[in-house]
């Protein structure tokens, strides 16, 4: 982070020398490597890592994708976005979505379309030239979008509150050996009620955003199966070095009824 110019998030510069947001030139990004290597170069969704009075359509483009390593860039280029109607770059220019959510748009499913699209318009000229892409989803960050097909799909899961529901999963993990057989669940959070305390209202509510939550999470692992399922067809999975990372726990933004 400090080598970086970046504290904590690009948000939260400082002023300061070493904490200014402005990643030096001179750290070189993986994608600036491949590149040089050889590589067709993709960066689709998240990005987060131009300063914001960067962003704008007036430029400068030096730390947009484009300018560090990826010959190809589709996505949001701050933290996080709605789903719904995010704020779109496509390569150095500021789009909007192709249609709108009651024409059936997500910003999920678009992202992994894009990400397909780029592979295979690469692989149609150069079948054998390899690729390297940093795809990022807005989930499971907040906010949490999804159309309620998905989110239903887990009505009255959570109606017992997430203190019988964080048991279950901790016994769960313990069946499956995620976790140790002897291992202990962590204390209560003193900062979370007690969900036998909560007013009826409250418990309603929380249990919906959790079936939210879990509604969104699956909409994400389908989509993502869908751009693994054409890399399978491309025949292309099994040579294809793929890394799992996800940074976000709960949401900063806002408290127990969200932002």
């Amino acid at each position: 982070h400090h080598s970086n110019h970046v504290a904590a998030i690009m948000e939260l510069s400082s002023g300061y020398p070493g904490y200014d947001c402005y990643i030096p030139f001179e750290n070189g990004f993986l994608s600036e490597i491949l590149l040089q290597q050889g590589y067709s170069t993709y960066c689709v969704g998240k990005w987060h890592l131009t300063p914001a009075e960067q962003m704008s359509a007036a430029g400068p483009y030096d730390r947009w994708p484009l300018g560090r390593g990826f010959e190809r860039y589709y996505g949001f280029l701050g933290g996080d976005t709605n789903q719904f109607y995010p704020d779109l770059a496509y390569d150095n220019h500021q789009v909007e979505p192709e249609k709108t959510p009651e024409e059936g748009y997500h910003l999920t499913e678009d992202l992994v379309d894009k990400a397909i699209s780029f592979i295979a318009d690469a692989k149609q000229v150069a079948p054998n030239k390899p690729f390297f892409m940093y795809f990022c989803t807005g989930a499971m960050h907040a906010p949490h979008h999804v159309t309620k097909e998905w989110s239903d799909k887990y009505k009255g899961m959570f109606d017992d509150g997430w203190d019988v529901y964080r048991e279950k999963v901790f016994s769960r993990q313990k069946e499956l050996g995620i976790a140790p057989a002897d291992a202990e669940l962590s204390p209560h959070d003193p900062d979370v009620q007690d969900w036998d305390a909560l007013p009826e209202d409250e418990r309603r509510l929380y249990a919906r955003m959790m079936e939210v939550y879990a509604g969104f999470l699956e909409h994400t692992d389908h989509h993502i199966g869908r751009l693994l399922d054409f890399l399978k067809t491309l025949g292309e999975l099994d040579d294809t070095l793929i890394m799992v990372i996800s940074d976000n726990g709960a949401s900063a933004e806002g408290g127990p009824t969200g932002s």
